[in-house]
């Protein structure tokens, strides 16, 4: 392998993201809006590009074409270099089928690492919240003279039955002994033995062994070809994989508050909760870090505006986000996130929310605890939140915790 090996990206951006509806039913989980004015793909792009990774690719399959279209209108390379970043929709290169699974989509794929001819393929999801310097991963990764490297993040023992974990060598804790799939009683770590290294879901390979395995498990009918149910343990039984830790991760910019943050925003609950970890005074995800920037379209609207009402009510905003282009009139604003070009009437009170782009919000409307899609009107006087039966009996989706989520262009009735 050369001194500076080539290094290909691959973005695994398929997913349905069922858990998240209705956010995700007219779109693919990483076109999700997020942070008011970013989508849950740019952070897993983002992280790439600061990485120094310039031939990057989105793989993509399940209502793209919202998640093509920022693609294509944010993430704009100079081609000097060679550099892009392209997404690439579902091919059936292989027969008149869809991806069954992460493994699958590189597997049909193949024709990128091809033409690429890289030494080396990253691979990670696309709708993580995180900062990672993947420069530092890759360091690691050859070093370690593995085949495959897997980033691992520590979690409390007592979760580990949600997660993928990685259980590694007594005797060289950076080798996957053993990658356990949801386990009801594992070890936990020689230096922590009330954490486990539970699988983020980002990958190095060496890109000869990566087709070697993608291939071989095509040929597997009892395969869920899965990357990390498959892929994964087919290195660790080959004695080939490593592990690196999340924590030795050492971003510019960051402090000791946000430094490894990592969030699987896969359910509505965890989307909203990683909300609420963006609008503290001392932030648990600090989005204002300049050193490592979340990249993102730019949008051509003006500065957000807070103003008095027609009857001259001042409002105010408490530990809250607020987008380019909203217009906030006489509004109480608390722990929330604003998406670009929202409208909120005089007397309307915003509390513990998140709200995508364009929403309208009349004049003492009251919103709490709740997820707004685009393009959601409230009449004046209207409700989300503040009365969980007659959500439901409208038809909105409302959590076991409480989180009432309004989907897409709904009109709310006083």
């Amino acid at each position: 392998m050369p001194a500076a090996p080539k290094v290909f990206g691959i973005i695994l951006a398929g997913g349905e993201g069922k858990r998240l509806m209705p956010l995700t039913a007219d779109r693919a989980k990483p076109a999700v809006p997020f942070g008011g004015q970013y989508r849950l793909i740019d952070f897993a792009i983002s992280n790439l590009i600061n990485s120094g990774l310039r031939q990057l690719v989105v793989l993509t399959q399940y209502k793209s074409h919202s998640l093509d279209r920022h693609i294509s209108q944010t993430w704009r390379m100079s081609p000097m270099l060679g550099a892009y970043v392209a997404s690439v929709p579902a091919q059936q290169r292989l027969g008149k089928r869809w991806f069954s699974g992460s493994a699958d989509a590189i597997l049909q794929s193949m024709n990128l690492i091809r033409d690429e001819k890289p030494d080396i393929v990253v691979v990670i999801g696309a709708d993580h919240v995180y900062r990672m310097d993947f420069k530092q991963m890759l360091d690691a990764h050859i070093a370690s003279d593995a085949r495959a490297t897997v980033a691992g993040i520590r979690q409390p023992i007592s979760l580990a039955n949600q997660f993928g974990v990685i259980d590694t060598d007594p005797t060289d804790p950076t080798k996957i002994r053993a990658f356990l799939e949801k386990p009801q009683n594992p070890e936990g770590l020689a230096d922590a033995p009330h954490e486990v290294l539970a699988s983020m879901g980002n990958y190095i390979f060496d890109a000869d062994a990566l087709v070697e395995a993608v291939t071989h498990d095509g040929e597997l009918p009892t395969s869920a070809h899965d990357m990390g149910g498959d892929i994964v343990p087919y290195f660790v039984n080959r004695g080939e994989a490593a592990v690196y830790d999340f924590n030795r991760n050492d971003v510019p910019g960051s402090t000791p508050r946000d430094q490894s943050y990592w969030r699987d925003v896969g359910t509505i609950e965890s989307f909203y909760d990683a909300h609420m970890d963006l609008i503290s005074t001392l932030p648990v995800f600090n989005l204002y870090n300049n050193d490592w920037p979340i990249y993102s379209q730019t949008f051509n609207a003006p500065p957000a505006k807070f103003v008095r009402d027609s009857v001259g009510r001042i409002g105010n905003a408490i530990d809250s986000i607020v987008s380019l282009g909203s217009v906030l009139s006489g509004t109480h604003l608390e722990r929330s996130v604003v998406g670009p070009w929202a409208l909120a009437g005089g007397g309307s009170t915003i509390t513990d929310s998140v709200l995508f782009d364009s929403v309208q919000v009349g004049a003492g409307a009251r919103i709490h605890r709740a997820i707004l899609d685009k393009n959601v009107v409230l009449e004046p006087g209207a409700t989300i939140g503040v009365d969980r039966e007659r959500d439901l009996a409208r038809g909105f989706t409302v959590t076991e915790t409480g989180i009432t989520v309004v989907g897409k262009d709904v009109h709310v009735h006083a």
